[in-house]
């Protein structure tokens, strides 16, 4: 039914973003703020945000979709989509992206993290789905699931709060390269945001689903 949204959000995702942000970071880091910071370490901010942009964090479109009572179905159907064709794009995207930035990071290391963040989990949430299905059916999976809601949203922002206070002290002590590599980050979401609005508007699909 939503077929137009769903597709806008692939595109943007996979035919835009890594991309709009791999040029971002060449733009900004290995050129205007290059001057601005560490010279070792220009290669690996843009890494960063190369890896940052091709791996679309569902986890917080779960977040988002909840906080703002969107269609849990269509939510579903968008990050169902987004994960199955990270299994197979993630790795040749990063790697030409990176190969183009003259970056090398090991296949087998972008390899193995699609199979530990994404495959594994997905192949365990399948398992755990069948065992709830085979013991109670529908009423004890959507039980766990409501039970789940709550904190898996109070584990999300724990990992948000954990990751930025093991980092606090590398914040405090570079807070001019931390605004610097703000910039094509915030850059980049502004524009992805409004490109899948606008594209969204023009096909029609419905403001809220």
């Amino acid at each position: 039914e939503h077929w137009r949204g769903i597709g806008v959000t692939l595109f943007v995702n996979w035919a835009v973003k890594p991309f709009s942000m791999a040029a971002l970071g060449w733009l900004f880091i290995g050129y205007l703020f290059r001057p601005y910071l560490p010279a070792d370490q220009i290669d690996s901010y843009i890494a960063g945000l190369i890896i940052l942009a091709a791996a679309p964090c569902t986890a917080m479109v779960f977040v988002w979709s909840n906080l703002t009572r969107g269609e849990p179905h269509f939510t579903l159907s968008q990050v169902a989509l987004n994960d199955t064709i990270m299994v197979f794009a993630f790795a040749p995207i990063v790697g030409l992206l990176l190969g183009l930035s003259a970056i090398t990071v090991p296949w087998d290391t972008l390899v193995l993290s699609v199979v530990l963040y994404i495959v594994v989990p997905v192949i365990a949430a399948q398992l755990l789905r069948r065992r709830l299905l085979a013991t109670g059916g529908e009423p004890a999976l959507k039980s766990f699931l409501d039970r789940l809601q709550l904190l898996s949203l109070v584990a999300l922002l724990a990992t948000l709060v954990l990751l930025f206070g093991f980092q606090g002290e590398q914040i405090l002590a570079q807070p001019l390269v931390i605004a610097l590599l703000a910039v094509p980050i915030l850059i980049q979401v502004y524009f992805n945001s409004g490109l899948a609005y606008l594209l969204n508007r023009i096909s029609g699909e419905q403001h809220c689903v």
